[in-house]
């Protein structure tokens, strides 16, 4: 299909004139049978990549998406769009209701779904018994930062494709080393002639910045200061459930701004209210974990900030690209005190069976029918699948040393004295030319670019000379998970 008649299908659908960087290239690549892999920067309309093929070509297009909130989001799009023949398979349907949307399968054009759901055999059936044209794996660097350790149904996506044979396959993501982007294609099953559409991962219109304190109460304040100075709407993440509500509620109370917490232990209805009355600018400031931000597509965020570290760089730049989605100057800023780098070590931990775990499970499994918790379930998932109890000790040291790795990347963007930005394009292999201007802490003019914000930058920031070897060296002495 050529870019006029694509045109007419994106303007009579979904109301727009013309193609956003990347979503071409893609789209025509899909229809014509070619599996492809996409690194698009946030904000750029990734979903149109899957959406607009689904009205192209005949057949059903699957999406296998890692959150219940992402699809909700995208399929309450498609229903604002017109569009009927659309269903997620999630946890929230009745047994009954499940029953009858795989009965009616085949009459859905766009079918959303978990791995954890697609890698259900009565799912797997039904979806088998469909033409489809396209299959598409959304967020794809989840397979690579979570399939190992956390959620493993998505080592199993590789096997969905050999069984459904899609037309297509199209692996999306807005951000991806080159180990990642590899490590993806293998996962997948997808070859070296997977056409891959890369483009930039660079957001010149967030300014970046680091803000070092010498203890938590300081950072406490300067956290409710950014909050009172800067425009809203914004954002801020936390490690910690318990420090988004209390944090949310200093906020709030000291400024006098509306703000709410989110985060993965509230009610889903009251996780559905809080995202909405974001949404609608009913609250102006969000302080959340991580488990809010995928499916946000709210275009005039105007800060993102980090009250914590984030596990890498990856993910790093998915949460600040939730900013500046209209275009517009915003500011992503990490607030950091030396004790952050144990909290993340001990989450990057979290959840992982150690060696003795490991060996009492493979002596008697019976012995752990019962349960049902993070660590057994990953190594009940292993056993089902073949793998040895020194198999499953080496992936997981393998994993844990790729963390400890990307943890070490983050520190160095924290204290590296040279180009924010600059540093981001290296990690990620990204040659794109750039003139760092006043969007980086690292430029003589950043203050003046900040009081374009309405921000005191007179936070009495205290900043620590810390080098990357040290960060690696106390990294190996907190991962102390023996396998």
């Amino acid at each position: 299909m050529n870019t006029v008649e694509l045109t007419k299908i994106l303007t009579k659908r979904f109301g727009y004139t013309t193609f956003k960087p990347g979503q071409l290239d893609v789209i025509q690549a899909v229809l014509a049978g070619q599996d492809t892999f996409a690194v698009l920067p946030t904000g750029t309309g990734k979903s149109l990549c899957y959406q607009l093929p689904g009205y192209a070509a005949s057949g059903s297009v699957v999406i296998v998406s890692p959150l219940l909130s992402l699809m909700q989001d995208q399929v309450a799009r498609l229903h604002y769009l017109g569009e009927k023949k659309v269903v997620a398979l999630t946890s929230n349907l009745t047994a009954m209701e499940k029953n009858g949307v795989l009965q009616q399968l085949w009459q859905y054009r766009f079918i959303f779904l978990s791995p954890e759901m697609a890698n259900q055999p009565r799912v797997r059936t039904a979806l088998s018994r469909l033409k489809i044209s396209l299959l598409a794996i959304d967020e794809a660097h989840c397979i690579s930062q979570w399939g190992t350790d956390f959620r493993p149904d998505y080592l199993e996506l590789a096997s969905l494709r050999e069984q459904l044979q899609p037309r297509a396959t199209l692996a999306m993501t807005a951000t991806a080393t080159k180990r990642v982007q590899a490590d993806i294609l293998v996962k997948l099953g997808l070859t070296d002639t997977t056409k891959k559409v890369i483009y930039s991962v660079d957001r010149p219109n967030i300014y970046l910045d680091v803000q070092q304190y010498a203890n938590e109460s300081g950072k406490e304040q300067a956290l409710i200061q950014l909050c009172r100075q800067l425009k809203k709407p914004g954002i801020v993440y936390f490690s910690s459930k318990q420090k988004s509500e209390e944090m949310a509620y200093k906020i709030q109370k000291e400024t006098g701004i509306k703000t709410s917490f989110y985060h993965g232990d509230l009610p889903s209805q009251d996780r559905y209210a809080i995202q909405q009355q974001f949404m609608e600018g009913d609250l102006a400031i969000i302080c959340a974990t991580t488990a809010f931000g995928m499916g946000i597509n709210k275009a005039n965020i105007r800060f993102v900030l980090h009250y914590h570290l984030a596990s890498n760089l990856e993910s790093y730049l998915q949460e600040i690209g939730r900013a500046g989605r209209d275009g517009q100057q915003s500011v992503a800023i990490l607030l950091f005190q030396p004790s952050d780098i144990r909290i993340q070590a001990n989450l990057l931990a979290s959840g992982i069976p150690d060696k003795g775990l490991i060996k009492q499970y493979f002596k008697n499994p019976n012995n752990f029918k019962a349960m049902h918790f993070p660590e057994v379930d990953l190594l009940r998932f292993y056993q089902q699948h073949g793998y040895s109890a020194s198999a499953i000790q080496q992936l997981l040291q393998k994993r844990q040393e790729e963390k400890r790795l990307a943890l070490g990347g983050m520190l160095s963007y924290i204290t590296t004295p040279n180009c924010k930005r600059q540093f981001i394009l290296t990690y990620f292999s990204d040659h794109k030319s750039i003139t760092c201007d006043n969007y980086c802490c690292c430029h003589n003019q950043a203050a003046d670019y900040l009081e374009q914000l309405d921000l005191i930058t007179n936070t009495g920031k205290q900043k620590e000379a810390v080098s990357y070897v040290d960060w690696q060296s106390r990294l190996k002495q907190l991962f102390f998970t023996e396998y």
